[in-house]
């Protein structure tokens, strides 16, 4: 029999059940963060649904937050947006899809190098130390729209190069194999360095706005990526909360500016 219950006095869709469901699943904890919830045909299976209705259901719990998918390896849990107690992990796909828009990324390098001094003392590690290492462009229409300079920590994400980064998101594979403990960020005005001007498409007098991001997951550093974005393309916006014990939380990113659709 279907878990699904269809309320008498208000009727509601089968996939605003099944988006139901599958919260309560969360809020309960039998789905915690992090991990990977059952595939599409599976849920078809035991909720009684067409698999068109789930996959509904399960695209819009991606964008409103609940989820996060990661294409040939599965469906995971981020949590609930209400729930969040540090700055929210935006997939930038995502953002640009639900715009109506289309997201592109090419990868311009892939590669595992030693950690220099700065990157040492990011990772809490010793110089030498091997990182894995990416470049990434994201685009919007085919306008560039972010470079993506990520390091990550073999011990934490060993197979991080082996995925293909023009298909999958790399904060979306990270958040499946290491389920972010904590999260700092930075962000500063800077002007683009010529190989940032080349791949971003921006002029030397061209503000941008970087965003530093480490992320650590089981108690040690994961990741730290430096997001660059053409400041006439975005703006930073956020919003904030209190936590029930007083702190900040704060939710948000670079957003598309006023020059965009």
């Amino acid at each position: 029999m279907s878990p699904l219950r269809q309320p008498a006095s208000v009727p509601q869709p089968l996939y605003q059940r099944i988006k139901g469901h599958i919260v309560d699943r969360i809020r309960k904890g039998d789905w915690p963060v992090g991990d990977r919830i059952p595939s599409e045909n599976r849920l078809v299976e035991e909720l009684g649904a067409s698999r068109m209705t789930v996959h509904r259901a399960l695209r819009e719990l991606t964008e409103e937050g609940f989820l996060s998918r990661v294409q040939g390896v599965g469906t995971f849990v981020r949590g609930t947006p209400g729930q969040s107690s540090l700055m929210e992990l935006r997939n930038i796909a995502e953002e640009i899809r639900a715009r109506g828009n289309r997201h592109s990324a090419r990868v311009e390098a892939g590669e595992t190098v030693a950690a220099d001094t700065k990157r040492a003392r990011q990772f809490e590690t010793e110089p030498g130390t091997a990182l894995f290492h990416v470049l990434i462009v994201h685009s919007e229409n085919g306008l560039p729209v972010q470079l993506e300079d990520r390091y990550c920590n073999p011990a934490v994400a060993p197979d991080f190069l082996k995925q293909n980064y023009a298909e999958v998101v790399t904060t979306d594979y990270l958040v499946s194999v290491a389920p972010v403990d904590q999260l700092e960020h930075v962000v500063r005005a800077v002007l683009p360095t010529d190989a940032q001007q080349a791949l971003l498409s921006v002029p030397a007098n061209e503000p941008c706005l970087a965003l530093e991001r480490r992320t650590w997951s089981f108690g040690q550093v994961a990741s730290v990526a430096t997001l660059t974005y053409p400041g006439g393309r975005y703006e930073l916006r956020g919003r904030y909360a209190t936590s029930p014990t007083g702190r900040i939380r704060a939710h948000g990113e670079p957003h598309e500016g006023d020059t965009g659709p």
